[in-house]
């Protein structure tokens, strides 16, 4: 009996660090990020041509494309009460329990002809962006582009932390799920 209890003991005994290592990545999300407007003072005269989303373990993400315009993107993303088009004041509703207002210091439209080159509608949803199932996003609104800034309202379950990074030719920015790292 005694060899018996032994060898049962044993499973038992290897099988608790394998919990433990399962448990580790729980907590792996990125930790750190702040809820303070971030900004970068630079322009481009190229134009957006894209605005997408995605869902990470950890976050969710909106993506700014500007093709030509490199690391020479410019921004203001900050949480506000209410989402105002720029030029006329007008407000566009954001569903949410926060609205992150995301500028980027590039026209939605060519500044040669006019045209637009992003095919969004002030105040309408993101053409082609599907928040379904997302932990973060509720909405995502074009409020416009004007004077060389395209303006989104971004609206979130609650007010999270974010960040915002410049890579080529794209602003992104990423809103965590929690405050506390877990996922």
């Amino acid at each position: 009996m005694g060899a018996t209890s032994a060898v049962a003991a044993a499973p038992a005994t290897a099988a608790a660090p394998a919990a433990s290592a399962a448990a580790a990545p729980a907590t792996a999300c990125p930790t750190g990020w702040g809820s303070t407007a971030e900004t970068r003072t630079t322009s481009t005269t190229e134009s957006v041509t894209n605005i997408r989303t995605g869902r990470h373990a950890c976050y969710d993400r909106m993506v700014v494309d500007v093709p030509g315009a490199g690391s020479g993107l410019g921004y203001w993303v900050g949480y506000v009460d209410q989402l105002r088009q720029d030029g006329s004041g007008n407000l566009i509703p954001v569903r949410g329990g926060a609205i992150l207002e995301v500028r980027v210091t590039a026209p939605a439209y060519d500044p040669e002809t006019g045209e637009p080159t992003y095919p969004a509608r002030a105040g309408r949803p993101l053409p082609g962006v599907d928040l379904t199932r997302y932990r973060t996003f509720r909405d995502a609104r074009f409020a416009g582009s004007f004077e060389g800034d395209t303006q989104v309202g971004l609206g979130l379950r609650a007010r999270l932390p974010f960040r915002v990074l410049v890579l080529s030719d794209r602003v992104v920015v990423d809103v965590a799920h929690n405050w506390t790292g877990a996922r």
